[in-house]
């Protein structure tokens, strides 16, 4: 998750073509360190006709995410515009975008500015834009470089190496001493990897300027050469080969060849380039996803992002509530299953008993063992003896020891049971939390455990009158024969998608012996294709706690084949015929529908 030098290649390429020309209409300052421009071009046709057209560009040098891309929303912004706002609305309003340049292979860019001073005479500025983490900045300049304000100000108690303040002179210093990927021959390239005695990918990034941890990775891979530790292991050929690699991808960023990509795992958002990567390639966790523009990319990723951070940061109580609950769970499983394999034995003193009722007569009394023949089996066998009781005294006790063991076996088979069936319930909640997309899937959630005794009920949700939140939808698909699928949540919208919304005719999977979603495909009457089953069935992997397994074996059966016990907890049923199949838990090619 890198904003290097190549997809800020890719936003100079893309916003040259969309606003070059164009002028600044509007100056907005919506966050201390974000500006929004509104930028109105008019272009003339082939056919002599006028067209017009607005368009918003969004730039952030906040220091945990530094971001410019282009976008149709608006802002609000404070009352009373910063200082730094006022600077640009007095220079800058109606101001022609020259063009859009960027330093080398720096994620600097610089905006060429033209417009006319107070006397109407043509002037020229520069806005300089640098997405460098925590020193992201944007600062104004004269056409020679003096600089006029930024939006943070940086002076020498700040930094010792340079100034941002005005009428200081703009410069990017080298403290990193990297050489521009734009302009390095063979000699420097190969001297410069080989010098650094780190791993090689390492070497890449820290030797090149615009260069990522990603992409470093993403040229050894495609040189064939991720495996090797360092640039020393490298012969001279496997060198020339990383160079021309490395040549080939800096031609495409000569070209604007661009091919921006998001690497997904699952619905998360993992990854961006301004190139495929095809290093995930190999991977079936992962899914690679095409844009065809990197101020969309960067809108998507950032955007889903967010919104899985803030659904995991909300799900962290429940996470631990439900982790606790099954650890808790797990080792009463665990000391119940012990005690009833300690119960196996209770057979053994039924036996004793019988043979000492049997063969008792023979005792004389203070013996410690009677040897006598097993009547059950035909082998003989030797019965320890309480030599201070009568022989029926001991075949009393082993008939009270078998006994006891007896209603301990019975009592822990139903506990035992029951705690299977607590530790299924608390996997199913793990599993929901982490398929939930949205708050509405939490509410489920946090409603399933607090009436199951998990978590304490909130008080003040009693009087939150008037405030109805959402009931989210179960996940929607469409299977490549048109036929609609449908993908539970959590366990009360299993319930609800099962034995509710579905036909006794219609299909229904779940991922065979662990926690996962029901999925329910719509037969309409119709006879399902073999193409659809297998998608279904690729859903329910995907939707359970085998997704990241090679392979998943697969439960299919007719709804009207599924019963729900009474009493049982939300999401739980049995079936006693179905079919299994074997798939792939990989849903990358299946149509996903918004609802």
């Amino acid at each position: 998750m890198a904003l290097d030098g190549m997809v800020i290649a890719d936003i100079a390429y893309e916003l040259n073509r969309d606003m070059a020309g164009g002028r600044i209409s509007k100056i907005a300052q919506p966050e201390k360190d974000e500006l929004l421009l509104t930028i109105k071009q008019s272009k003339i046709q082939e056919d002599g006709k006028t067209v017009r057209s607005q368009k918003k560009l969004v730039i952030s040098v906040n220091p945990s995410l530094p971001l410019i891309y282009e976008t149709e929303e608006t802002k609000n912004s404070p009352m009373t515009a910063p200082t730094f706002c006022m600077v640009l609305r007095k220079h800058l309003s109606n101001a022609r975008i020259l063009g859009i340049e960027q330093l080398g292979l720096e994620r600097v860019l610089c905006f060429s500015l033209e417009h006319l001073n107070e006397m109407g005479d043509l002037c020229h500025k520069k806005l300089y834009v640098e997405l460098m983490g925590k020193h992201s900045n944007i600062i104004f300049c004269q056409e020679d470089d003096i600089i006029v304000d930024s939006i943070k100000r940086v002076s020498a108690l700040v930094s010792s190496v340079r100034e941002v303040l005005p009428g200081r002179k703009y410069f990017i210093p080298n403290t990193l001493d990297k050489a521009d990927p734009l302009t390095v021959d063979y000699e420097e390239f190969t001297e410069r990897i080989a010098a650094k005695p780190v791993p090689l990918n390492k070497a890449l990034y820290t030797s090149l300027t615009g260069f990522s941890p990603v992409m470093a990775n993403e040229l050894l891979y495609r040189a064939s050469l991720q495996d090797y530790s360092s640039a020393s292991e490298l012969s001279e050929m496997e060198m020339l080969h990383l160079y021309r690699n490395f040549d080939n991808l800096r031609e495409k960023i000569k070209d604007h060849d661009f091919s921006p990509a998001m690497i997904r795992k699952g619905q998360e958002p993992v990854e961006f380039a301004a190139f495929s990567l095809s290093l995930y390639e190999r991977d079936e966790n992962y899914t690679s996803v095409p844009y065809d523009s990197i101020s969309r990319l960067l809108y998507d990723y950032y955007a889903q992002k967010e919104l899985y951070s803030r659904i995991h940061q909300k799900s962290f109580e429940l996470r631990r509530v439900t982790n606790t609950a099954l650890e808790r769970c797990r080792k009463k499983y665990d000391l119940q299953e012990k005690q009833l394999k300690d119960t196996e034995k209770r057979e053994k003193y039924k036996v004793y008993g019988d043979l000492l009722t049997t063969y008792g007569y023979n005792l004389k009394g203070g013996e410690k063992s009677l040897t006598c023949e097993n009547y059950y089996t035909g082998k003989e066998v030797t019965i320890p003896l309480d030599e201070t009781k009568s022989a029926m005294d001991n075949a009393k006790r082993y008939f009270d020891k078998y006994a006891k063991l007896k209603r301990t076996f019975e009592a822990l088979t139903v506990q035992l049971e029951e705690t299977k069936q607590e530790i299924e319930h608390l996997e199913s909640v793990s599993n929901a939390l982490d398929i939930a997309r949205q708050e509405e899937d939490l509410s489920s959630i946090r409603k399933e455990l607090s009436e199951c005794g998990y978590v304490k009920k909130h008080l003040g949700s009693k009087n939150q009158k008037g405030r109805v939140k959402g009931k989210s939808k179960p996940f929607h698909y469409l299977s490549s024969d048109g036929f609609h699928m449908y993908v539970g949540r959590n366990n009360y919208q299993n319930d609800e998608l099962t034995f509710h919304f579905a036909n006794g005719g219609d299909w229904w999977f779940h991922a065979k012996g662990t926690a996962g979603s029901h999925v329910i495909v719509k037969a309409e009457g119709k006879e399902l294709p073999d193409r659809t089953f297998e998608e279904a069935a690729a859903l329910a992997g995907w939707y359970s706690k085998a997704k990241d397994q090679a392979k998943a074996e697969i439960d299919y059966i007719q709804r009207k084949h599924v019963k729900k016990p009474n009493g049982s907890k939300p999401g739980f049923v049995v079936y006693y015929t179905n079919y299994s199949m074997t798939i792939v838990p990989d849903i990358s090619g299946i149509k996903e529908i918004e609802d």
